[in-house]
C-alpha cells in the first residue's frame, strides 16, 4: 500500500529506525542483564535431575598398563565434563527463548509506541500542502478533491437548513 506513497514510505522508514536506534542501548543492556543472571545463578535442580549414569568397569576399555584410580579420575572428569556441558546447553537453550522476547519488549514494543505518538504529532501539525506533498500526490486531483469537499459541505449545510425549516 505504501509504495504508492514513497515519499511517505521513506519518512516511515527513517522515524521507524530512529525508533529503534532510541530503544537499542536498554535491549542492550536487557539482554547483558539476562545473560549475566543466567552466567551467575547454577540451578542445582538441574544436577539433580540429571540421569546418573553407573561408572562402568574401565577395565575392559582401558588397558591393564593403567590403575584403577586414574581410570576412575578419567570416568569421574568425563561424567563431570558431560553435565557442566549439558548445563551450559541448557543455558544457551534458555537465552535463545529470552534473548528475542527482551528485544521485543525493551525495542520493538517502545519504538512502535514512539513511532506513533511521533506520526501524531508531526502529521497533526502539518498544512495540507505538506501533507499533499508527503503522499505525493497530482495537484491537480487534490484540488479536484477539496473542491468535492467544500461542495459536500455546501449540501450538508443546506440539508440541514431544509430540515430545520421542514419541520416547524
Amino acid at each position: 500500500e505504501l509504495k504508492r506513497f514513497p515519499t511517505l514510505q521513506s519518512d516511515i522508514a527513517t522515524a521507524a529506525n530512529e525508533a529503534l536506534e532510541k530503544f537499542h542501548d536498554e535491549s542492550r543492556r536487557t539482554v547483558h542483564r539476562l545473560v549475566e543472571m543466567e552466567s551467575s545463578y547454577l540451578t542445582v535442580e538441574f544436577f539433580r535431575k540429571l540421569n546418573t549414569e553407573p561408572e562402568k568397569n574401565s577395565n575392559a576399555q582401558h588397558g591393564t598398563g593403567s590403575s584403577n584410580s586414574d581410570r576412575y579420575t578419567d570416568n569421574h572428569l568425563r561424567k563431570i565434563g558431560t553435565n557442566v556441558s549439558a548445563y551450559v546447553n541448557m543455558v544457551c537453550d534458555t537465552l535463545k527463548n529470552s534473548i528475542p522476547k527482551a528485544v521485543v519488549h525493551c525495542q520493538v514494543r517502545e519504538a512502535k509506541r514512539s513511532l506513533l505518538n511521533r506520526f501524531y504529532a508531526q502529521v497533526g501539525r502539518r498544512e495540507r500542502e505538506q501533507l499533499g506533498k508527503m503522499l505525493d500526490e497530482d495537484p491537480s486531483l487534490m484540488a479536484k478533491r477539496e473542491a468535492i469537499a467544500k461542495r459536500l459541505q455546501l449540501y450538508k449545510s443546506a440539508r440541514d437548513e431544509i430540515d430545520s425549516v421542514a419541520w416547524k
